[in-house]
């Protein structure tokens, strides 16, 4: 009998198990459930992502990531050098060449990169003994192709001469500037080669940018400068620096309600410097096939790595002169010849085609951004998302004045 009672007591527990276990099954086969859709919706996500990725972006694309990491397998971790630098190095070691590397190590890791031709080899003879005298690191594209002119300055034999015929500074850039060869330098500084700097110092220039936390800047430029086009640039004889304007004046309207470039959080392409995190995200933003850079100014605040009416300004204190001197190209056609011998003589008008080319290539470059917003669904504008916010707390605040009325 007792052992009967056991068995018993023994099933009614099984049962009472078998119970338990058959009432969280609808539990458990909802948490399955659950767990497959989030694998799947993340699984889904990663691969239109890395899709994505491989067509706007295929240089840098997950698949040639994990390429480059395989290929590098046979390496020891340790011996792997990621980065590099500008600086020239000597053939053997003599006293002369260690006490120059010390000096490298020791100077300030920066980066003057300018286009240049002879015809402004004096005005780029200034602008370079400024930045050298601060401890710069110079390097010099030759679109003219003439690098023998250059010997007899002083200076020439410690900048790096790169030679490529009428070619842009953004092609240079994008093609000798990438962010591991340059990741050294705490800034970059990308000059046209027809400023004048008689009222510019790179160090003072780089303290006010530090003390500021500006990201991108440039120097503002004097105000007698020729082709000036955006009124932010012009120097303020009242201020260090500044990182928006205000004008109502001509087609460009910048108020107080102005938001965005080229009112506030811009600077020209014709004498930006940049971070090295922005500099990192200005060279995937250069179009490797549009060189003349139209329209591109507009988004650099994009690479702000943050708010761009905080880290992009003009600094007024360290200002510098625009000659606006064209010579990338070639001369216009209308400066030596009148228009009837331009005809007899099928001469081709340089600086009009230059404009016509830099206009087609901005449409392309606004199609683009347009179309990579489109296609990029996680992408958010964090300027449009930032200004909305200000809109609501100024209506916010309309809202409690009346009510204090």
């Amino acid at each position: 009998m007792a052992v009967f009672l056991l068995k018993k007591r023994s099933v009614l527990l099984d049962g009472g198990t078998c119970g338990v276990k058959m009432r969280q099954l609808p539990f458990m086969g909802i948490i399955c459930i659950v767990m497959l859709f989030i694998v799947y919706r993340t699984t889904n996500y990663q691969y239109l992502q890395t899709e994505i990725e491989s067509r706007l972006d295929p240089f840098y694309s997950s698949k040639d990531s994990s390429l480059n990491m395989r290929s590098l397998n046979s390496l020891p971790r340790g011996i792997i050098q990621a980065r590099s630098d500008l600086e020239l190095k000597p053939l053997w070691s003599t006293t002369s060449s260690k006490s120059k590397a010390k000096a490298s190590n020791s100077r300030s890791h920066n980066l003057l990169a300018v286009p240049v031709g002879l015809k402004q080899k004096s005005n780029v003879d200034a602008l370079v003994k400024k930045f050298l005298s601060a401890n710069f690191t110079v390097i010099l594209f030759h679109y003219d192709g003439n690098v023998d002119g250059w010997e007899d300055l002083q200076w020439s034999k410690d900048a790096i001469h790169i030679v490529a015929h009428n070619q842009t500074k953004w092609w240079f850039a994008k093609r000798f500037l990438h962010p591991a060869v340059v990741s050294i330098y705490d800034y970059i500084f990308l000059w046209d080669e027809d400023l004048g700097v008689e009222n510019f110092h790179p160090g003072r220039y780089l303290e006010i940018v530090k003390a500021e936390g500006l990201e991108i800047s440039q120097p503002a430029l004097d105000p007698n400068s020729t082709g000036i086009h955006h009124r932010i640039t012009i120097r303020s004889r009242t201020n260090r620096f500044h990182r928006r304007v205000y004008d109502i004046r001509g087609s460009t309207k910048c108020s107080e309600e102005s938001e965005g470039p080229p009112c506030s959080g811009f600077v020209e392409g014709m004498a930006p410097v940049f971070s090295r995190s922005a500099w990192l995200c200005a060279w995937h933003l250069i179009q490797n096939d549009l060189v003349h850079g139209w329209g591109m100014d507009m988004k650099l605040g994009y690479c702000a790595q943050g708010d761009r009416s905080k880290k992009v300004g003009v600094v007024d204190s360290e200002y510098v002169v625009h000659q606006s001197i064209q010579t990338l190209g070639g001369q216009s056609s209308k400066k030596d010849t009148n228009p009837e011998e331009s005809v007899k003589r099928h001469v081709v008008d340089v600086r009009s085609e230059i404009r016509r080319q830099s206009t087609y290539e901005l449409q392309i470059f606004k199609d683009r951004w347009e179309r990579a917003v489109k296609q990029d669904k996680n992408w958010e504008d964090p300027f449009k998302a930032s200004q909305r916010r200000r809109q609501r707390y100024k209506q916010r605040r309309k809202s409690k004045v009346k009510k204090l009325r």
